[in-house]
């Protein structure tokens, strides 16, 4: 297939590109230091906050596959980008987000271990089968970036190559294909189905038989307690995987309104800023090791 380029086009209710620059560094500063944080207090070195910090460096790799490139084409009166670096953008991009809905899924394991059976949660989640845990969404990842940039990339294309978004994603890509891509459609919706789909459904299914557990808890305070563990995660799941479905199991140009150009701007920026905020904002465990890290450890225990 003969190389092509692709124009970006920013719509007038992206934020300026001061903000973005803001958002960004923010992203990787909180993440930066939440696994830190989680790195450096052994206190921290439980599977959860394994689980935290792998997600901490998802987003960063996840929103550093298209903030620069955004940021460049902004503030550049030339927004192009070449097929092969959009190709490129498109398959990472799938990779890190469909690693992150994978390792939900882990986390929401990781829960049902804790509450369900606590006397076993070190002897279950150990550190190597945490490790094969994130290796098989590492896998999974690749597999289903390769499904959808693959078929993407056997359609032809004649021009006018101009994508109505503001990075190379495999619904706006697909406007450009001067072929029929009903195929395509049938394509995302059923890789849509396992890498989204699945992962989701194991998670309602383990959440109903955590907040089962928990209801057969006498004390109010251990449940309120039990109930607070999970809070974070399902926050997180439901701001990332809403957008997600939207996005990527919408047949045909449903997805490309700008309704969906702002929720794909959400889950790539908002979510990545968000998610160390949820995770650290209420949680005590990581707010002591933030004093003890910059008290030089005359945190309060």
């Amino acid at each position: 297939m003969a190389k092509v380029k692709i124009q970006n086009y920013i719509e007038p209710f992206v934020s300026p590109p001061v903000l973005q620059k803001v958002f960004y560094l923010l992203i990787l500063v909180s993440n930066s230091l939440l696994i830190t944080l989680i790195h450096q207090d052994t206190r921290l070195h439980t599977p959860m906050y394994f689980f935290i910090s792998v997600l901490s460096m998802l987003d960063m790799c996840y929103t550093t596959t298209t903030v620069p490139q955004m940021l460049v084409h902004i503030l550049s009166k030339k927004r192009a980008i070449s097929f092969a670096r959009c190709v490129a953008q498109m398959y990472i991009f799938l990779l890190f987000g469909i690693i992150e809905y994978c390792l939900f899924s882990i986390m929401s394991v990781d829960r049902y271990v804790a509450i369900c059976h606590p006397l076993r949660y070190k002897v279950i989640m150990s550190p190597w089968v945490c490790l094969l845990m994130v290796g098989i969404c590492a896998a999974y990842g690749v597999v289903g970036g390769l499904s959808y940039t693959f078929f993407a990339m056997c359609l032809p294309y004649c021009g006018p190559n101009e994508i109505d978004h503001y990075f190379c994603e495999v619904p706006a890509v697909l406007k450009l294909a001067c072929a029929d891509i009903s195929l395509n459609d049938l394509v995302n919706i059923i890789t849509g189905f396992n890498v989204i789909v699945v992962p989701l459904s194991l998670i309602v299914l383990v959440y109903v038989n955590i907040f089962a557990t928990i209801m057969k808890i006498r004390s109010a305070q251990g449940r309120i307690k039990a109930f607070s563990t999970c809070t974070s995660h399902i926050t997180v799941v439901t701001m990332f995987a809403i957008p997600g479905i939207i996005m990527y199991m919408s047949p045909g140009s449903d997805s490309l309104s700008n309704n969906g150009k702002k929720m794909a701007l959400f889950y790539n920026i908002a979510t990545a800023f968000l998610n160390p905020v949820i995770y650290s904002l209420r949680n005590k465990d990581v707010n002591r090791a933030f004093l003890k890290l910059v008290g030089r450890g005359r945190a309060p225990e």
